[in-house]
């Protein structure tokens, strides 16, 4: 079978490292999707989910906040700062974290608080997706 090298990586650990069919994830100019012997590629990746077809057809998702692909022909590669398993995704979590981040706009007393506040949001709006996206392919 065809497959290509997978390595999902945030600042904390590995969270993925194995063959797979198929990768799509959130590129900066939209949805990419890599096959093995892809053209080489280095991009950035916005908040969302990577997902990685397997070769037993079933599927991992991984939520990154953002961060770099690197693509050769037999390897992919995803460093992200922050990246959850689909599974260890925590609605609860991610819906207060969005409550303070909302809050934090508010209270803003700067462009830069508010810039950052912005940031925080659109990552978890981001995370959110990816749950409602996982749960649903569950």
């Amino acid at each position: 079978m065809n497959t290509i090298h997978v390595d999902v990586v945030s600042a904390e650990e590995s969270l993925f490292s194995g063959p797979a069919r198929f990768v799509a994830l959130p590129g900066e100019a939209g949805e990419l999707g890599i096959l093995p012997k892809h053209t080489p590629l280095i991009s950035r990746i916005k908040p969302g989910s990577v997902r990685i077809e397997l070769p037993n057809g079933s599927e991992e998702f991984i939520f990154v906040a953002g961060g770099i692909l690197e693509v050769q022909p037999h390897c992919v590669t995803v460093l992200s700062d922050t990246a959850i398993r689909g599974k260890d995704l925590d609605e609860q979590k991610a819906t207060q974290a969005k409550a303070a981040a909302e809050e934090a706009m508010k209270n803003a007393k700067n462009d830069v608080d508010m810039a950052k506040a912005q940031s925080e949001l659109a990552v978890l709006a981001a995370q959110m997706a990816a749950l409602r996206k996982y749960r649903g392919k569950r």
